[in-house]
């Protein structure tokens, strides 16, 4: 049986992701192909066609534009993803979520609008992992 559907979008990304470490800040536009992990702060826009993830530390300023989005972290500005936008319970998000889909854990706080591009039946999960560290 084949669960990819099944599966968490942290649990589904491929490759070597561009890391953002913590303690480092970026002031400007972010373009480019493949996945991001931003530990540190970024200050400005981005454009990517990958997976965007925002971890737990990770501070983003403007607006996050990708094909999937995860969001661990605080996020002011909106996010806007052509999939999924994943959003967790350590999250805080300021501004207006956007995706084909988007899942949110119990706890995590979005102050905003939260709108879906498809037409899915909305169902709940509840967070069964245990938070990074």
């Amino acid at each position: 049986m084949n669960d990819s559907r099944l599966r968490r979008l942290r649990d589904r990304t491929t490759g070597a992701a561009t890391l953002i470490n913590a303690g480092c800040k970026i002031t400007g536009t972010i373009s480019g192909d493949g996945d991001f992990l931003i530990n540190g702060e970024i200050d400005g826009d981005c454009d990517v066609s990958g997976t965007v993830t925002l971890a737990n530390d990770g501070r983003w300023h403007g607006t996050i534009k990708a094909d999937t989005v995860i969001v661990s972290g605080r996020a002011e500005g909106d996010i806007v993803a052509t999939g999924k936008v994943e959003i967790t319970a350590s999250a805080k998000i300021t501004g207006t979520v956007s995706g084909e889909a988007i899942a949110v854990a119990e706890g995590a706080v979005v102050e905003g609008v939260m709108k879906t591009t498809s037409q899915a039946e909305p169902y709940e999960f509840v967070e069964k992992r245990k938070p990074d560290s």
